[in-house]
């Protein structure tokens, strides 16, 4: 059937042949429909195909965020059959049902609902995104919360020796395999996924315990566990993710995999390290659906990726991107990666650790401890005839060594380093010991990226906001009167914040003759940096605000990210 909305598309000329096939190809790597791939990959808006699907199959189309629906109409379908077909009840009326559904030609699932109900069913269209959010969103209602599942606790007496060295093996694990803190852990786990969390923070004090989520770059307290269950819920996890329950004076690193429906998975990092009141607990969530591979959709003015994509598609020499932890970094060397893998190129990546697995690409994960590290691969690497190379990170003077002679012999090489910004990349790696004419003649192009909380879509509106306020930041003026400033006032698909989402500003800076004899002649990162602007570099700073006057996020992001140019 996909195959066959996919023919009819391209017959009615709202996409081309090469597009159903790149989306086709999409589908076979992540999965899900054609239609959604068809959006994601921005071939499509889903407007476009909701009134052509609505045409073709001559059943009406629907704004779920219109109404609101009777939480007796929900239960009449359970939440798995809906998230399997993606259909949600809207309404009934005597013996009909009227089901909003992705996909009206499914017959199957129009059967499969009229069995279940016992009601006639009766097809209305709706996007796979409002379908999604209107499934969260009410179904979520009749779930157990966070707060009800610490609510049961309350007569369950797990409590156990605060005195570390006299927790009892046999009590721990008894105590994390206690039904309440398994409740308890899967719906964190769950919870965090649909408040599309970045990472969960489960982390110990000397008089509370408790449990943050990172949602679009900032922290929000979400609850405050027992302490008595502090040991038994570090443990749940500890199991889950392969650890030694009994070592608790060590950090220790593990990865959890669950199954969320029929076809999709969700991948946690877990790192935890000992505090002085316990064990902290951090996991990182690793959607492989949601990984944004496309350059184009990243955040890039048309001037940036031009250079960014002429540095990667160059035949040797190194491409730096920098940036703090969590400004997206492992984002934009994949796209490049992604961009660069066909069947006559070997990709070789040294990570620590892998996020994301990545077909066709040969990914070696490091271990310190056996003496796998970067400098390690590296060496290995170039006895395997490899066309490009990425390096989780350059570190120290060996894996920046060996990473730049790898540059001058032929190949292309991608790495990062953690610096402020690109001119002080320069600096940093003459710290590290790499003779100035090396980095001259190896390096193509840096990159430093921050990301950016978009202002939410739903609930954006103008406000007043002094165009001085602007050109103190650094904008044109006459660019600052034109600018209208846009914040959200919150709503519900935002969780209340104000935003939605996150987008990266960049700052590329390609290594042109002039700046290569600055190098040469030891100037300072502000010397480059002036020179890199004179040349037609845009900093993280301006391309922060383009995106303010775009009114696509608002001054305090680009203050909280950004520094001044100068």
């Amino acid at each position: 059937m996909a195959e066959k909305i996919g023919e009819l598309l391209v017959r009615e000329n709202l996409i081309t042949p090469v597009q159903l096939q790149k989306a086709l190809e999409e589908q076979k790597r992540i999965g899900g429909r054609l239609g959604a791939n068809l959006c994601k990959l921005g071939f499509i808006k889903e407007e476009q195909l909701t009134e052509f699907l609505s045409k073709q199959y001559g059943v009406p189309a629907v704004n779920l965020k219109e109404f609101e629906i009777d939480p007796e109409v929900i239960k009449l379908i359970p939440e798995e059959v809906a998230r399997k077909h993606m259909a949600i009840p809207v309404n009934r009326a005597g013996s009909t049902l009227i089901v909003a559904m992705v996909d009206p030609s499914n017959i199957f699932a129009q059967d499969d609902i009229k069995f279940l109900t016992g009601y006639n069913t009766e097809v209305v269209v709706a996007p796979e995104a409002a379908v999604k959010e209107a499934i969260d969103k009410y179904y979520a209602q009749g779930e157990a919360s966070l707060e009800e599942a610490l609510g049961s606790m309350d007569d369950i007496d797990i409590e156990l020796s605060g005195d570390e060295e006299e927790v009892n093996l046999g009590d721990l694990e008894k105590a994390s395999e206690e039904a309440p803190v398994i409740k308890l852990v899967n719906l964190i786990l769950t919870d965090a996924i649909k408040k599309h969390a970045s990472d969960i923070h489960i982390e110990p004090y000397e008089k509370s315990f408790r449990c943050r989520y990172r949602i679009d770059g900032l922290l929000y307290e979400v609850l405050k566990p027992p302490m008595k269950m502090k040991n038994a819920i570090t443990s749940r996890i500890k199991i889950m993710s392969g650890m030694d329950i009994a070592e608790r004076r060590l950090p220790q690193d593990g990865r959890i995999k669950i199954k969320l429906g029929k076809d999709k998975e969700m991948d946690y990092r877990v790192s935890v390290v000992p505090t002085l009141f316990g064990e902290k607990v951090v996991l990182r969530l690793l959607d492989k659906a949601n990984l944004q591979l496309d350059m184009t959709k990243l955040g890039f003015d048309e001037n940036q990726i031009k250079l960014f994509q002429e540095a990667i598609n160059r035949p040797y020499g190194m491409v730096l991107v920098t940036g703090p932890t969590g400004s997206g970094k492992t984002t934009t060397l994949y796209s490049a990666l992604s961009d660069l893998n066909k069947t006559d190129v070997n990709i070789c990546t040294a990570e620590d650790p892998v996020e994301y697995n990545l077909m066709g690409i040969n990914q070696v994960q490091m271990h310190e401890e056996i003496g796998l590290n970067f400098a390690a691969a590296l060496r290995s690497f170039l006895r395997q005839d490899p066309d490009v190379i990425l390096v989780g990170e350059i570190r120290d003077f060996e894996t920046a060594e060996i990473a730049v002679k790898a540059a001058l012999t032929g190949h292309l090489v991608l790495s990062t380093l953690h610096t402020n910004d690109a001119p002080s990349t320069v600096n940093r790696l003459l710290n590290m010991g790499v003779e100035p004419f090396l980095v001259a003649s190896s390096v193509n192009l840096i990159l430093a990226q921050r990301l950016v909380r978009k202002v939410c879509p739903e609930c954006k509106e103008p406000i007043e906001f002094a165009a001085k306020g602007l050109v103190d930041m650094g904008m044109n003026p006459d660019l600052a009167k034109d600018t209208v400033v846009y914040k959200g006032k919150g709503c519900f698909n935002c969780s209340e914040t104000g935003y939605k989402g996150r987008l990266a500003v960049y700052e590329v800076m390609m290594l042109y003759e002039e700046l290569k004899d600055l190098i040469l002649n030891g100037a300072s990162a502000t010397e480059i940096k002036k020179e890199g602007i004179r040349l037609g570099m845009k900093t993280m700073r301006m391309s922060g605000l383009e995106k303010i006057h775009a009114g696509v996020t608002s001054p305090e992001e680009v203050g909280r990210v950004t520094a001044s140019d100068f």
